[in-house]
């Protein structure tokens, strides 16, 4: 989670597109360039057992838009495959 939020901080699409299960990617990923992050916070991420194949982390993503200061809450799923973690998809609140 906190290598995605990087990420999205620096603009770096391909580490978003390689960390992205293939079925759910969006066919186009653009960085909104008036975006500022600003910072991330881990609300509750369970430890999985070791053989899990879904894991979910919740966290808070701060971000500036304009003038405008916001707060990205989200519960995101990930999927184990090919002996990986994969973001599938997450539902804001």
């Amino acid at each position: 989670m906190r290598s995605r939020y990087t990420a999205f901080a620096v603009d770096d699409v391909d580490h978003l597109r390689a960390t992205w299960h293939p079925g759910t990617v969006p066919e186009v990923l653009e960085p909104d360039p008036d975006t500022r992050w600003l910072g991330l916070t881990i609300v509750d991420a369970p430890l999985p057992a070791p053989d899990a194949r879904r894991g979910v982390v919740e966290f808070e993503a701060r971000h500036r838009s304009g003038a405008e200061t916001e707060t990205l809450h989200e519960r995101s799923r990930f999927v184990r495959q090919s002996g990986r973690w994969w973001y599938l998809d997450g539902v804001h609140s």
